[in-house]
């Protein structure tokens, strides 16, 4: 009787500790989603998941290209014939990207998309030279114009896209976060596609984040000990196809219009993933030696990058 009696009491022991941490998977924003939670009461939990996985429909309604209702999709139809005004939110991202063009170089731009809309990675389609010669022209982040006393947006030149791929998500991460804090959640995860954010740590140790091998899915490269902080990881196999012995991929330099190849993956460290989610992608296009220079001029930013001979190199700060 004593055996079944302590029997019993583990079991709910177990029962208790497992409940506290919740979990959930979704795939919005044409990416997969992951939210860990650690709370009190189940419904607290269940409630704070749902709240991100909102969140993250929201942001698609308002950035995604690919959704004709939403604003950005308004700002690529109109903005070249006339000032378009937007929301306040929009406005910010747009005025963000645009200052990491000018931090960068050019190496983060968001009108990328005026040849990158041309290709189409699931049916293997690249745009034809004709178009691609036309299209070029039109990458340029200096084509944007922006009016922040009437929040409005325009293009000076007929051709320009953007697309807010290469920030939105860390965007969205960050507004989750906030969310969840809001809630009076204390330890989380949340991931969307390549970033990933972490509130507080796994209770008493750090989070174990990987950045998977750009060559094999199920492996990963390196494990990061983690907590309160956030990483993001662009890699040139989240939209890709092959042909005639070339790798097309999403991430495109503005200068060419083509993907870049002397890096596989480039992970960056940081609190605000609003912004390591812009500096992957712009270290990415810099390459290793140019885009580790960024990153160790820039404080509370590191870099692992994985260059095309898979190679590892990590900023100053990650070497000590």
């Amino acid at each position: 009787m004593k055996f079944n009696l302590v029997f019993a009491v583990c079991v709910l022991f177990s029962n208790h500790v497992q409940a506290k941490w919740t979990s959930a998977n979704a795939s919005i924003m044409g990416t997969n989603i992951h939210v860990e939670v650690w709370a009190e009461e189940a419904s607290l939990a269940e409630n704070a998941i749902q709240t991100v996985f909102d969140e993250m429909q929201r942001i698609n309604q308002l950035m995604s290209p690919y959704i004709e209702s939403s604003e950005l999709s308004k700002i690529n139809r109109l903005a070249a014939l006339k000032p378009v005004i937007v929301s306040e939110e929009m406005f910010n991202l747009i005025e963000l990207s645009v200052g990491l063009s000018m931090e960068t170089e050019g190496a983060f731009d968001i009108t990328f998309a005026s040849v990158g809309f041309l290709y189409n990675y699931q049916e293997k389609i690249k745009p034809k030279t004709v178009q691609f010669n036309q299209a070029v022209k039109a990458i340029d982040y200096r084509h944007i114009h922006l009016n922040p006393k009437k929040t409005s947006v325009a293009f000076d030149h007929p051709d320009v896209k953007i697309d807010l791929g290469g920030i939105a998500k860390g965007h969205v991460v960050d507004t989750s976060i906030e969310l969840l804090k809001g809630l009076g959640i204390q330890h989380a995860l949340v991931t969307a596609g390549g970033d990933t954010k972490l509130l507080g740590d796994r209770r008493g140790r750090p989070w174990m984040v990987g950045i998977r091998d750009p060559r094999n899915k199920d492996k990963q490269a390196v494990t990061l000990p983690l907590s309160d902080n956030a990483i993001s990881t662009s890699g040139d196999y989240e939209r890709y196809f092959e042909q005639d012995g070339e790798r097309y991929h999403h991430i495109l330099s503005p200068k060419t219009g083509k993907s870049v190849h002397e890096v596989q993956s480039v992970s960056i460290i940081g609190k605000r993933s609003t912004l390591n989610d812009g500096l992957s992608t712009a270290v990415f296009v810099l390459g290793v030696q140019a885009g580790m220079d960024l990153i160790n001029k820039t404080p509370g930013y590191e870099a692992i990058i994985m260059d095309k001979h898979r190679k590892m190199h990590y900023s100053k700060e990650l070497k000590r």
